[in-house]
C-alpha cells in the first residue's frame, strides 16, 4: 500500500543509477528533485532520461521538480542568499537552467530565495516565453518570503518549507511554529505544501532513522503537509532506497491521524 503523501527524493551521486532510481520508485518515491546547484546539463539529461524510461517500464507517472539555485553563496555557515535586496532572484544561470528544464519536460520548477509575489510573476513570464507550462513551487527560506506569504501563495502553485535557510533567518526554536503557520496558510489557499531539510538526516549514514526524525516527519504530515522531501539522505547518503521506504512507512501511519489532536 502506498501513502497519499508525496515522497520527494533528491537524485545525486548516491542515487543516479537506473537500478537505484527503480528501487526508489518501487518503494513509492513519487516525485524526484533535481538540484541545479550541482552538476551540468548532460548529467541532468541522463537522469531525466532514466526516470522517463522507468515510468514507461513500470507504468507510473513520477513528476520531476527542477530546483533552481538562485543567488546562492557558500561559506562556513553553509549555503544562503547571496543577492542584493531589490535585485531579481533569477540569475543568468537560472535562466539557462530553466530553458534546459523546459526543453527536457520537467514538471515543476522550485524557485530559490523568493522574496515576494513579483518574483513568481517574473518566473512565470520566463516559463511562458519559453513555451512551458511548468508549475512553480516557491521556496520559503527568507524572512521577506515569510512576511509576504499570503501574496506568494496567490501566485505560486505551491510552497516548500526550506527549513535549513529559514534557520539562518529565524531563531531555531521558532522554526517548528513557522512551519506550522506556512502549512496552515497553504491549506487555506488550496496550494500544495512540501516540508524539507534534515527530515531523516541520520539516514545518510544509518539504515534506520532516529525516533526524533520519525516524529518530525509524522507531525509534518499530520499537520497537513502534502509532501516530505529527502535531500542529502537520497542524494549522497549510504541508504537512499531505505530512506524512501522509511519515509513512506511513516507517512502511511501519519495519514491515519491527519486532522486529529492525537491525544484522548
Amino acid at each position: 500500500m502506498e501513502s497519499l503523501t508525496k515522497i520527494i527524493a533528491t537524485v545525486g551521486p548516491a542515487s543516479n543509477k537506473k537500478e537505484i532510481i527503480r528501487k526508489m520508485m518501487e518503494n513509492h518515491a513519487n516525485m524526484f528533485r533535481l538540484n541545479f546547484s550541482w552538476n551540468d546539463h548532460d548529467w541532468f539529461r541522463d537522469i531525466i532520461k532514466i526516470i522517463r524510461g522507468l515510468e514507461k517500464e513500470m507504468d507510473l507517472r513520477v513528476p520531476i521538480m527542477q530546483d533552481l539555485s538562485g543567488p546562492r553563496v557558500q561559506d562556513e555557515k553553509g549555503h544562503h542568499f547571496g543577492g542584493d535586496l531589490g535585485q531579481s532572484v533569477i540569475t543568468k544561470k537560472d535562466r539557462d537552467d530553466l530553458a534546459f528544464g523546459i526543453k527536457e519536460g520537467v514538471d515543476y520548477v522550485a524557485m530559490s530565495f523568493v522574496c515576494c509575489c513579483n518574483d513568481i510573476l517574473e518566473l512565470r513570464r520566463l516559463i511562458e516565453e519559453d513555451g512551458g507550462q511548468q508549475k512553480i513551487i516557491a521556496k520559503i527560506e527568507r524572512r521577506q518570503a515569510y512576511e509576504n506569504l499570503e501574496s506568494i501563495l496567490e501566485q505560486a502553485d505551491g510552497v516548500l518549507v526550506a527549513r535549513g535557510d529559514l534557520g539562518n533567518e529565524f531563531p531555531l526554536e521558532e522554526i517548528p511554529f513557522i512551519q506550522h503557520h506556512i502549512i496552515e496558510e497553504a491549506k487555506k489557499a488550496g496550494k500544495m505544501v512540501i516540508v524539507a531539510t534534515e527530515m531523516l538526516s541520520s539516514m545518510e549514514h544509518n539504515p534506520i532513522p532516529t525516533r526524533a526524525e520519525v516524529s518530525d516527519v509524522a507531525y509534518a504530515i499530520v499537520d497537513g503537509a502534502d509532501g516530505v522531501m529527502l535531500s542529502e539522505e537520497s542524494a549522497r547518503g549510504k541508504y537512499p532506497v531505505e530512506a524512501v521506504a522509511f519515509m513512506d512507512k511513516i507517512a502511511l501511519v501519519a495519514e491515519k491521524y491527519r486532522g486529529s489532536t492525537l491525544i484522548g
